[in-house]
C-alpha cells in the first residue's frame, strides 16, 4: 500500500467560483491562473439623429432659391398677357388660366387677335421663335467648337515649361476677365462701317446690319472673349497628367502624335467633358453679347435676347418661353452627361477601374 505524500497541498477544487478566494490564490485550468471576470460596465444607447437632418436645411434653401422660382415661372406660363371680358362683371381683366395656349402659340408663331389666331406678322416678336431657336443653336455650336479646338490649343502651349509662362498664362486671361458689356462694345466699334475691320481688310461690308456678317462678328467676339475660359479648365486638366507616362512613351517610341492621341486626349476626356459642359449651357443662354453689339436685330436675336423683349410686352407669355430655354437647356445637359460623358467624377473613377480608356 503506497504511503500518502507528505508535505505537498492539496489543489483547491476546480469547481470553486472564480473570485471566492482570498488573496493571490485563484482558481486554477491546467496549472494557470484565471483572472476574475471584471463586470461590464453598461453603456447608455444614444439618440441617433436621422440623417435626412442635415441634408434638410440645404434642400430647403435648393427649394427657395430654384424649385420656388421654376414653379412660379410654369404657372405664369399658364395664364394670358391679353385683356379679356369677364362675363360676370361685364369687364376686362388681366389674365386668366390658359393652359398651354402659351406654349402652342410660341411652337406654332401664331398671334392672338379679338376673333381668333392669326400667324404673327413679320417683324413681330411672335414671328422670331424658330429664327431665334436656329440662331442659338447655331452660335452654341459654332462657338463651342472653335473655343475647344482654340482653348486646347492655348492650353497645351501654357503646359509647357519656358521662361515666361507666368506672364503668358496671366494674359491670356485677360479677355475672359473683361465684362462682356465692355467687350461687346469695344468689338462694336471693331465691326463699325468705319472700324477697324473694314479698314484691315479693305473692304466695305455692312457687320452690324447684314445676317451672316452679324452672325460672324457674334462668333468672332464670343471665341475672343471664352477662348481663354477652356483653355484654363483644360489646362488644369493637362497638369494632372503625370509626366512620367509621357517619358514611358518616348522610351517606347511613341512620336509626338501617338502621345497626343494615346495619352493626352484620353487622360484630359474629364477635364474636356466638362469644359464643353460649361460652355454649352452659358452659350445656349446667350444675351449680353448679342444684345449689346446688334441691338435688336432679328438676325442675330437669340433665345434668351427674345425673352427680355417680350417680358416688356407680357410677363406670362415671356414665362412661357424662359421655361422652354430651361428645357432645352436641361435636355442639352442630361445628353452631354447621359451620353457624352461629360461627368469627370464618374468618367476618372471608371478610368481607374480600367473600365474605359
Amino acid at each position: 500500500m503506497a504511503e500518502p505524500q507528505v508535505g505537498i497541498p492539496a489543489d483547491p477544487p476546480h469547481d470553486a467560483a472564480v473570485g471566492t478566494m482570498p488573496g493571490p490564490d485563484r482558481g486554477r485550468v491546467g496549472g494557470r491562473h484565471r483572472v476574475p471576470n471584471t463586470p461590464v460596465p453598461v453603456v447608455k444607447k444614444r439618440s441617433t439623429i436621422p440623417i435626412w437632418m442635415f441634408v434638410a436645411p440645404s434642400m430647403i434653401v435648393l427649394a427657395v432659391i430654384i424649385l420656388y422660382p421654376l414653379g412660379r415661372a410654369v404657372w405664369m406660363s399658364m395664364h394670358g398677357d391679353a385683356k379679356t371680358l369677364d362675363p360676370e362683371t361685364g369687364r376686362f381683366v388681366t389674365g386668366g388660366f390658359v393652359g398651354i395656349e402659351n406654349y402652342t402659340r410660341w411652337l406654332t408663331q401664331t398671334c392672338g387677335t379679338a376673333t381668333g389666331t392669326i400667324p404673327c406678322p413679320p417683324g413681330t416678336l411672335g414671328s422670331q421663335f424658330w429664327q431665334s431657336i436656329f440662331n442659338t443653336f447655331f452660335f452654341t455650336g459654332v462657338t463651342v467648337t472653335l473655343e475647344t479646338v482654340v482653348g486646347f490649343a492655348m492650353a497645351l502651349v501654357m503646359a509647357k515649361s519656358f521662361r515666361g509662362r507666368g506672364l503668358l498664362r496671366a494674359s491670356v486671361l485677360v479677355p475672359w476677365a473683361i465684362p462682356t458689356a465692355v467687350t461687346a462694345k469695344l468689338w462694336f466699334f471693331i465691326f463699325a462701317n468705319d472700324g477697324v475691320a473694314n479698314k484691315l481688310l479693305g473692304t466695305d461690308i455692312m457687320w452690324t446690319a447684314d445676317p451672316w456678317p452679324a452672325r460672324f462678328a457674334i462668333i468672332v467676339a464670343d471665341v475672343w472673349k471664352t477662348a481663354p475660359f477652356m483653355a484654363l479648365l483644360i489646362l488644369a486638366g493637362l497638369q494632372m497628367i503625370p509626366s512620367d507616362v509621357y517619358e514611358a512613351a518616348k522610351v517606347d517610341g511613341a512620336n509626338a502624335w501617338q502621345r497626343f492621341t494615346q495619352i493626352t486626349l484620353p487622360l484630359v476626356k474629364p477635364a474636356l467633358m466638362v469644359a464643353i459642359l460649361f460652355r454649352t449651357m452659358d452659350a445656349l443662354r446667350m444675351y449680353d453679347l448679342p444684345a449689346i453689339m446688334m441691338g435688336s436685330n432679328p438676325a442675330t436675336s437669340t433665345i434668351s435676347v427674345l425673352v427680355v423683349d417680350q417680358m416688356r410686352q407680357g410677363a406670362n407669355s415671356a414665362s412661357a418661353l424662359s421655361t422652354i430655354t430651361f428645357l432645352i437647356i436641361f435636355a442639352c445637359a442630361f445628353v452631354l452627361v447621359r451620353f457624352l460623358g461629360a461627368n469627370a467624377v464618374s468618367t476618372q473613377e471608371k478610368q481607374r477601374k480600367g473600365e474605359v480608356a
